[in-house]
């Protein structure tokens, strides 16, 4: 699976700082070692990212989600989940980021 292109902004900072960098790419490393596949992995992030209430994350999460094929309907229950822990007017703002990244990924060529 090949991961979307990182955001210039997050590109610009590793080339500023580069120990923080490989920090970075090491502890993804870390957490990508385990019996769960590359979906199943996806899913979780973006589980994990909309607890956070992160905006920034939550779109990074499902650009990534995407790409390892978790559907529509997946994100959509995981924002249904989502609902009972974060609460109704964070999961509506989930919602709508959500929504963003799924219609930039409808409308992009490689959909």
């Amino acid at each position: 699976m090949a991961l979307p292109k990182p955001p210039d902004t997050f590109v610009d900072f590793v080339e500023r700082f580069p120990q923080l960098g490989a920090a970075w790419r090491q502890t993804q490393q870390a957490g990508a070692e385990g019996p769960l596949d590359e979906k199943t992995v996806r899913i979780a992030k973006l589980a994990l990212a909309i607890g956070t209430r992160q905006e920034g994350v939550v779109h990074s999460a499902v650009r990534k989600a995407v790409a390892a094929g978790v559907t529509e309907a997946e994100c959509d229950q995981i924002i249904a989940l989502a609902a009972g822990t974060i609460g109704f007017p964070a999961t509506v703002a989930v919602f709508s980021w959500i929504r963003e990244e799924l219609a930039k990924a409808k409308s992009s060529p490689s959909a």
